[in-house]
């Protein structure tokens, strides 16, 4: 079973800064397609950014500028560095990988459990 266990929540002020890890395993994480999923309390669960296996990436527009999505291969680690955050980033973040299972070589979409990030003073 894919694993995905983020790190790296907490309470923040606004204009702060906190960096958020995803450690997976039991996938073939160097063509994994990464991403990092939020949803606010009463919203519905939204893309933050994705990072390809070839390093491409895309932001949600309300981030661009201010979030940095990375990955290590070696590691296995996917990592979401916010910067200059504001209240309406307060919500929970979820890793997610579309990756090969490696032995079935099946294709699958999972996600951690998340991590809380709240932006208040």
């Amino acid at each position: 079973q894919v694993q995905l266990v983020e790190s790296g929540g907490g309470l923040v002020q606004p204009g702060g800064s906190l960096r958020l890890s995803c450690a997976a395993s039991r996938i073939i994480f160097s063509i994994a397609t990464m991403g990092w999923y939020r949803q606010a309390p009463g919203k519905e669960r939204e893309l933050v950014a994705t990072i390809t296996s070839g390093g491409s990436t895309n932001y949600t527009d309300s981030v661009k500028g201010r979030f940095t999505i990375s990955r290590d291969n070696a590691k296995n680690t996917v990592h979401l560095q916010m910067n200059t955050l504001k209240p309406e980033d307060t919500a929970v973040y979820y890793c997610n990988a579309v990756a090969i299972v490696p032995v079935s070589m099946k294709m699958v979409t999972s996600w951690g459990r998340g991590t809380r990030v709240t932006v208040s003073s």
